[in-house]
Parts: C-alpha cells; structure tokens; sequence
C-alpha cells in the first residue's frame, strides 16, 4: 500500500505540477536571462491589446496569422522586445504601413523603430508570423500544440502553454508582469469545426470553401499563456448563476455525461462567492472546456479532460476518501481564476500566489460541501502523499524559474496554518474575500501578498511565510523534561519564528506561544495529557519521543 502511494506521488510530482521549471541548481541561460528578466526593452512600454488572427491548417500542423499589439510607451521607446519562440517564423513586422527591423536571440525578438516614440503615447504594431509550432509529448506537463482525433475520428486541436511559454506559438510580451487589458481572438478552424478561445462569442464568418473564423473578445486582463484556442466537434449548452452566465462546450457525444457532471459547477460557485467572493470575470462569463489534456486554467475557457470522474483522474490524491467525493479539475482549475488569473504573479518565482491559494480552493470546497473535518482529513491526507519537503517554494527571480511543486499542497498547508493563527474563522473568510477584491485583476509578488496579511491580521507574518516559502523544511516543535518539567520551543530556519500552535487536552485546545527559545509548560497539563493539532498546524515534533 504504500508503495502504491510513493508511486502516485511520483507520478503526480511528474505530472500535476505546471510545465516548468523548478530549480536549475543556480545555473541559468543567457535565453532564461531574456524570457525572465524586465529591461527597459520590456518596461518601457505597456501592452493595452492583443488584436490576434491566427488560422490553424491542422493536416500540416501548421499555423499562420497576425497579432495586432496595441501598447502605451511607459518611456520613450526606441526598441522594444517581444516574444516568439525561434522555430516559428517572422513574416513581418509592420508600424503605421512600413516594415519595422528586427533582430533574434533565442526566443526573444528585439523590434527597432526609426525614431523613438515619446512616453505617454499609445500605437500598435502588426507582428506576422507562421510556422510548425511545438508538439507537446504530454500535455499539459510539456508546452505546446495538441493536434488529435476524438473518438469519432474528427480532428482535435488545442494547446497548453503554461511556463512554457504563449511566444511558443504567437507574438507576445512574454512575462506574467504585463497582461493585455483585453484581447479579441480570431481563429480559422476548418469548416464543420468549432473554435471555442476566451471570453464572449462574437460570431462567425465563413471565409472560403475550407475555413470559418471564430471570433471571441476577453475585456478583462488576461495572462498570454491563458489566451487559447480549442478546435472540435464541439457542441454547447448553458447555465446560469445569478448573473453569471455559465457555458459548457463538450465533444457532442460526450453531452449527456459533461450535462450531468457539470452540475457541480453549482455548488462550487455558491461555496466559493460566499468564501472567497464574486467571479472575478463575469463580463467574460464562465465556461468549461472539453480538452484532449487533463486540465488548464484559461481564463473564462476553464480546460477540462478529467474524463467526467471523481478525483483526479478517478484517484484521490489525498489517499483518504475525500478526495474522491469530488472533481478534481472542476475544482482547481476553476479556483485558478480567483488565484493566478484574477490575482497573478509579477514573476513565475512566485507562482505560490498561483498554486498555493488554489490548492487551498479544493479545502474551502470539501468543507462547504462536506464539512471541516473532511477538510482538514485531506489536507493532511496530502501532506503524506503530495510533498517533498526538498527544496523551497519560491524560485529564483528573474530567470523564468518557479519554486518546486510543494507550491501546490505544503503551500496549501500553510494557508490552513494561518487560517489557525488567526483563530477566528469570520475574521479569515472577510479577509480572504478582502484579498480577491484589492488585488483583483493585479499582478503582485510574495512582499505585497505578506503585508497584506500584515496589516488585515495585526500579526507579524513574514517570519511565517519566509519560513514555508523559503525554506525546504517545515519547523519542529520541540519538547524536552527536565525534573518533571515540560519545556518547549520551536527549532526553525528563521530567528524569529514565533507562531502560536494548539494543544488538545480533553478536547479542549489550549493555545501557546513558542519562539526561539525554551519555555515552560504549564504544570497543570502532564505530558500524557496532551497531543498538538497537527491537523490545524502544519508542523513537526519530537512530542513523541518525550518520556
């Protein structure tokens, strides 16, 4: 049985956890340098929209298109950087009707105009480019296209790009810093196809004897590698939550189980406006997406490939039950637009702001539906099976490198740790649903997302986050007896660590407050009569080793 578990483990680690890029041991590229860093190529100007056209010749696995990029200079401009991954081809470059020049490093293209362009001024230039972009082996573990078949035999085309890249297969400001205020989406599927991409449906036109375009248009900001295409043989039904409107496209002949396994969109939604607040995009609406890959959360276009299963895959990656009373991809995917679409990180180095909250949506969804306890039995049912404990949840800044994949449920861990630090659960749920409104449709980073939690809780919190964020291992509580004296204090990587913790005598929990350095324990609570609530706390503890 457990070797089961550590089998599951390692295929979850291999395969839940983003595209990238954990750590590179420190050693990093000249091409990761330009995908992660901000210069004054990058942040001299603000992109506004993305205008994108992009036709899809599925048999060549080929595509071709413009993407019309609307930007306000921040400073003057004479060079700018975009995206485009170097297999695919530069057509052209165009401003105000003239070729603009160009060079290539890597994936980074850096556009030269004949005269710079004064702050404060808004233009656009036309990127055309074509090409074969990137297969993925194994999406969506590895970036790229997905060019398939359905069971009918019908082509099925979509693609994953989360870490990877969106310049995999369009021109963009690749960094998570600078999301477009809106985007319209024009793709040319082949005819008896449907494309489905991000926000409202805007019509379409059939172009020729071959293709049709389908036309989208997202008014909110949206992160590139959000920005999707999905080619099928789609069909389409709705649903409404209060003013939400709610849409389904699946494989039509999978229509009658997506009808019945959708209906958990529902409750979701009630627990989470009541827990975390509003969707954050109801302009956009919202929408579940049948995918030829397990799951992916693009805004508005939620992808979905659990094949209508409880769990994750029909597994329960908790290895207790509770995980599977529920559909994993519904859920997570979904709480991703509340953390990591609406609130993003500035720098994929803190894509914990991402993971961590929406690991922790699938708690908050367990224990509106099914009550704390199951909550907590499979938070901490994950922390056996999910985590490594190897290395630390932050990555490195600047170089396009995420933390490891304990961002995911030792992150959701410690946000159940804090839910206990505060010790009081109206108090956290307003200050969880303060958080999705200030820093609603933001890009933020690890310092502003610990002072926000600063000043909502009046607790001193950065010890507490530096040292689950920053550090592999979680802090020991540590008890020793001398001449029937209970001591106790925490052995932790920060100084300053000083976080309360529960003990349960009776039933009862008593709280203390360790730091640094030996303290006593009261006299009136033997050692025999207490254990700590390691359910509440994510820590560990030698409390068993004290005789």
């Amino acid at each position: 049985m457990r070797f089961f578990f550590l089998l599951l483990f390692l295929l979850v680690t291999q395969t839940n956890f983003a595209q990238v890029l954990s750590h590179k041991n420190g050693v990093y590229t000249r091409a990761d340098s330009l995908r992660g860093s901000l210069r004054p190529e990058r942040t001299n100007y603000d992109v506004l929209k993305y205008n994108l056209y992009v036709k899809v010749d599925i048999d060549n696995k080929f595509i071709s298109g413009v993407n019309k990029i609307s930007f306000r200079t921040v400073n003057n401009l004479k060079k700018m950087q975009l995206d485009l991954f170097e297999n695919m081809q530069i057509d052209s470059i165009k401003y105000r009707g003239k070729n603009l020049k160009y060079t290539r490093e890597f994936n980074a293209v850096f556009i030269t105009f004949e005269e710079s362009i004064q702050k404060n001024k808004e233009h656009t230039i036309d990127f055309y480019f074509s090409g074969k972009p990137i297969v993925a082996n194994n999406p969506p573990w590895d970036g790229g296209f997905i060019f398939t078949k359905d069971q009918n035999g019908k082509d099925w085309v979509s693609v994953a790009v989360q870490g990877t890249g969106a310049s995999l297969w369009y021109p963009n400001k690749d960094h998570l810093s600078d999301e477009p205020d809106e985007v319209e989406i024009h793709v040319a599927a082949p005819n008896g196809l449907m494309n489905v991409s991000n926000g409202r449906f805007l019509g379409k036109e059939k172009i020729d004897d071959n293709y049709t375009v389908w036309n989208w248009k997202v008014t909110n900001p949206i992160n590139n590698y959000n920005i999707i295409l999905n080619i099928g043989d789609y069909v389409n039904f709705s649903d409404q939550y209060k003013d939400l409107d709610l849409d389904y496209y699946v494989l039509s002949y999978n229509l009658e189980k997506a009808k019945k396994s959708f209906k958990e969109v529902i409750p979701m939604m009630d627990c989470f406006y009541d827990k975390i607040g509003p969707y954050p995009f109801p302009e956009d609406s919202y929408k579940l997406v049948e995918t030829p890959f397990l799951g992916m959360e693009h805004q508005s276009a939620v992808a979905y490939g659990n094949f209508y299963t409880k769990g994750y895959m029909g597994r329960d990656l908790s290895a207790t039950g509770v995980g599977l009373k529920w559909d994993y991809i519904i859920i997570h995917e979904s709480g991703h637009e509340w953390f990591g679409n609406s609130i993003t990180a500035k720098d994929i180095a803190d894509m914990w702001i991402h993971e961590s909250f929406t690991s922790y949506t699938e708690a908050i969804y367990i224990e509106c539906r099914w009550g704390l306890e199951d909550a907590l039995t499979y938070l901490n049912g994950t922390k056996q099976t999910m985590v490594t404990n190897h290395s630390s949840i932050i990555g490195d800044y600047g170089v396009n490198s995420e933390g490891s994949g304990d961002m995911y449920f030792k992150g959701a861990n410690m946000i159940n740790t804090l839910r206990f630090i505060i010790n009081d659960d109206e108090k956290w749920w307003n200050i969880l649903k303060k958080f999705t409104t200030q820093f609603k449709h933001t890009t933020t980073d690890t310092s502003n997302v610990i002072q926000f939690f600063e000043k909502e809780t009046g607790i001193e919190l950065t010890a507490f986050f530096n040292e689950y964020l920053r550090y592999a291992q979680i802090p020991k509580l540590q008890f020793k007896k001398e001449s029937n004296q209970i001591y106790y204090r925490w052995q932790a990587n920060q100084n300053n660590f000083n976080m309360p913790v529960d003990l349960v005598t009776n039933n009862q929990n008593t709280r203390i407050y360790p730091n640094n350095t030996w303290q006593k324990l009261s006299k009136k609570i033997a050692k025999k009569d207490f254990e700590i609530n390691l359910k509440k706390f994510y820590i560990t503890t030698n409390l068993a080793e004290i005789k």
